[in-house]
């Protein structure tokens, strides 16, 4: 997320992440089921985070990137761009569906700040696009064409979405985003239009992934807004805990908040690492989500 935060300590979480390391298994095992069981979705989710923030910058970032879809036998396509006097790459990977279908795109940005590892902020919610990505390549879709997305410069003012929507070249049916997806008991979702039917669908899938749904306008600043600004329909996704979210709203309104939100600990500080994240929660973010979105799939006619 492209803001100024505060710095804090935070307590960590290195004993359980090393449990959850030891058990997991190559990338390339997520081609082993159509829909993942829980355990195999929290671990190969982990394997991509931990592979895309133990890069050395946001150029290794995406090589981590490519190399994931390639284990899901997808093929990535690199888009220079350049917006507001800076470059950057893009990442795309057409996923699967009808050829003639509209468009559903999925994305996330995978540029981090300086600070920390970038695991919350955006690791994890691109490793949750490339969860989705394998799976609507093993299951497609029956009425949208899948494309996924991973944006560059997100943190520098959201110019790699914002160079695509300027573009204008491929306009979505719907624009998904992620952004810190990490942690938590609420699917925090972003909509414009609350009795949009994804948000019908996401709220029942949330509750049989046993979370919450907040849904709402209210919500911090990331790539659907490029989407949204322009008239384009899109929504976002963050994982989080249902405690913290009126304290992020407060805190982005410039109230002060003590003690701050997690989140607003630990992203865009030396907190964001491995050791903040919550794999398994994180799993059943990324279930729901897949979902509502087949619901809302099916349902489109």
């Amino acid at each position: 997320m492209p803001i100024s935060v505060r710095s804090a300590c935070s307590a960590l979480l290195a004993a359980a992440l090393l449990a959850v390391c030891a058990s997991l298994a190559p990338v390339a095992a997520r081609e082993k089921a159509a829909v993942a069981a829980p355990a195999a979705g929290a671990e190969a989710w982990l394997a991509d985070v931990t592979a895309i923030s133990s890069a050395a910058d946001n150029a290794g970032r995406r090589a981590a990137i490519e190399s994931a879809l390639a284990a899901s036998g997808l093929k990535a396509e690199r888009k220079p761009f350049a917006i507001d006097k800076r470059e950057g790459v893009n990442l795309f990977a057409d996923v699967g569906g009808p050829a003639d279908a509209p468009l559903l795109l999925i994305g996330a940005h995978s540029d981090k700040v300086e600070a920390g590892r970038g695991a919350t902020d955006n690791a994890s919610g691109s490793a949750a696009v490339l969860a989705l990505a394998q799976r609507l390549k093993q299951r497609p879709l029956q009425h949208h064409r899948v494309r996924v997305a991973f944006w560059d410069l997100e943190e520098l003012g959201l110019l790699g979405s914002r160079a695509y929507v300027a573009d204008g070249k491929d306009k979505p049916a719907l624009y998904v985003n992620f952004d810190v997806f990490g942690w938590g008991d609420a699917l925090w979702m972003q909509t414009l239009d609350e009795a949009h039917p994804l948000v019908a669908a996401s709220r029942s899938a949330t509750e049989t992934s046993g979370i919450a749904l907040n849904a709402g306008k209210a919500y911090p600043p990331t790539d659907h807004l490029a989407f949204q600004k322009a008239g384009w329909p899109a929504v976002s996704y963050s994982l989080v805990g249902r405690s913290e979210i009126s304290g992020i709203l407060d805190e982005f309104a410039g109230k002060k908040v003590d003690p701050a939100p997690k989140v607003m600990q630990v992203i865009h500080s030396d907190n964001d690492t491995l050791a903040q994240l919550d794999a398994t929660e994180a799993a059943k973010g990324v279930d729901a989500v897949e979902a509502a979105l087949r619901v809302w799939d099916a349902d489109s006619r």
